[in-house]
């Protein structure tokens, strides 16, 4: 049975949503659980911390074990802050989640205005928060990190207009999970991604009761975030109970030799750089 005694487990932006069932799935475990959120508004604005309080209040009442972090992830003190009150309180950190983040729909010619913004929560912050605790598991010679990417950045199909911002927050997320895959993997520090889909607040199609809940997507970051998961640098999808590897992969292509070659041959045998 997969259990997290003895760990202690950080979840950013865990006050609603997917971070709050997170934060409740690893309570349940056996987890001590640091309940990060600033209760921002959607557009990244404001702050509260009853956000968070909430969620800790829930666990407690449960018989979990959990405490708060209200930092804005706006600068990578913050971050290190949220990372030594994990170690302050608890002695430890074994496994990070770094869900927090933002949607903000803008067309391309206008997404400048929020581009800071974005690049602040998606980027800067689980770069920072990661960095930070990254010697804490280097020392312990365990840890797990869980990044948080996107099926709308890894697919034409399945992308939406309006979320250039989004989409390269995403993406750069995947960028350091493989990162922190290939220099903890060494250290037995294993990084892996989640790519959800849940009807959250920031949710914005129509979706039934029970059809794509947050709890349907946390016991692929639990497994994930666990001492028996020996995966390191992949994607897993969730979406209403719905488990599924996302790949990156390389194709066969074709040998040209070492002559550069022209455009049009290239044209002319793309069918086998394709393959």
């Amino acid at each position: 049975m997969i259990r997290f005694d003895g760990r202690a487990v950080l979840v950013t932006g865990a006050g609603r949503g997917l971070g709050r069932a997170y934060a409740h799935a690893f309570a349940a475990r056996g987890a001590a659980v640091i309940v990060h959120d600033a209760g921002v508004g959607r557009d990244g604005q404001g702050g509260d911390p009853a956000v968070a309080d909430a969620v800790v209040g829930e666990v407690r009442a449960s018989g979990g074990t959990a405490v708060a972090a209200y930092e804005n992830l706006s600068s990578d003190d913050a971050c290190l802050a949220v990372v030594e009150r994990a170690v302050a309180e608890y002695g430890r950190l074994d496994v990070v989640v770094n869900n927090a983040g933002l949607v903000i729909y803008e067309p391309i010619e206008e997404a400048k205005r929020s581009w800071e913004a974005m690049r602040s929560v998606q980027i800067d912050a689980p770069f920072h928060v990661s960095r930070a605790a990254f010697p804490i598991m280097k020392r312990e010679r365990y840890g797990r990190f869980v990044f948080t990417t996107s099926g709308i950045a890894m697919s034409l199909d399945d992308t939406r207009p309006g979320l250039a911002a989004y989409s390269a927050g995403k993406m750069a997320q995947f960028g350091l999970m493989v990162v922190f895959a290939a220099e903890g993997r060494e250290h037995g520090i294993l990084s892996n991604a989640i790519s959800p889909v849940a009807a959250t607040r920031v949710y914005t199609r129509h979706a039934e009761p029970g059809e794509l809940e947050p709890e349907q997507v946390a016991p692929g970051v639990v497994f994930l975030a666990s001492e028996g998961c020996t995966l390191n640098g992949v994607v897993l999808g969730a979406a209403g109970g719905r488990f599924e590897l996302r790949r990156w992969q390389r194709g066969e292509g074709a040998d040209f030799g070492r002559e550069p070659v022209t455009p049009e041959q290239l044209a002319e045998r793309w069918e086998q750089v394709a393959r």
